[in-house]
């Protein structure tokens, strides 16, 4: 069974763009044009136009494209940030709130128009993103899956926690975990391919594949070709054989 993935795109339209000009290059290779594209979550923060990257996710799902869009942990924070006021990720500290340097909502903020937003002016922000924000953007988010399973694969944002049954997986961890997810090297059922550790590259560890590239951070925006458990990153007009390590 083939399907596409694409990592972590924090706000990089262009990217994620190009990131499918090279799924469809493929497609017209393989003649498959019903493959889903998966796209690994943390769709906001950081980066210039999370606005734009939602619509584009929105509106090409609602004209049928064979898409699917996971929920990353930046997603949910900008979802409960709009939706929660007095919602805290148990994950941060508590002096980190949605507009903090290190979160990057600031710049989600201003590609729907406000200017410079400041954790200092959380609540005036946050009143203003209410009136920017379309209320087709914010039921988008919130109903965006934590997990999607296809073939011989699993695809989530951040990972699972090993030993734990894969139906039984804690949101909390789907969405932030790194070790002992990382560190574990026993086979977990299906492959697990996610994001969410950024990376200078993607890479494949026999029992996962993190494909985040750091285009939070100015890297690239990486797309997966997978058949089976095999797995190849498109580069151009190409595809490159991601050989487990």
């Amino acid at each position: 069974m083939r399907s596409y993935a694409i990592g972590d795109i924090h706000g990089q339209l262009a990217l994620l763009r190009e990131a499918h000009r090279r799924i469809d290059a493929d497609r017209k290779r393989t003649r498959d044009h019903d493959a889903p594209v998966v796209h690994l979550g943390d769709l906001v923060d950081r980066g210039p136009d999370s606005a734009g990257v939602i619509r584009f996710l929105r509106e090409g799902i609602a004209g049928g494209a064979p898409w699917v869009v996971l929920k990353g942990n930046h997603d949910r924070l900008f979802e409960r940030f709009l939706t929660e006021p007095g919602w805290k990720d148990p994950h941060l500290r508590a002096e980190v709130s949605y507009l903090h340097p290190l979160i990057g909502g600031a710049q989600t903020l201003m590609s729907y128009g406000l200017y410079r937003p400041t954790a200092h002016h959380i609540r005036t922000a946050r009143e203003k993103a209410l009136r920017a924000v379309p209320a087709e953007d914010i039921g988008f988010l919130q109903s965006l899956p934590l997990t999607f399973a296809h073939g011989a694969l699993l695809h989530v944002h951040a990972g699972i926690r090993p030993g734990v049954p894969l139906d039984a997986q804690d949101e909390q961890d789907l969405l932030w975990i790194r070790d002992p997810f990382l560190m574990d090297r026993r086979d977990h059922g299906p492959l697990i391919l996610h994001g969410h550790t950024a990376l200078p590259r993607p890479r494949h560890y026999r029992n996962r594949v993190n494909i985040d590239s750091r285009a939070g951070y100015g890297g690239p925006l990486t797309a997966v070709v997978i058949e089976g458990r095999r797995v190849w990153q498109l580069r151009a007009d190409e595809r490159h054989d991601l050989v487990p390590e």
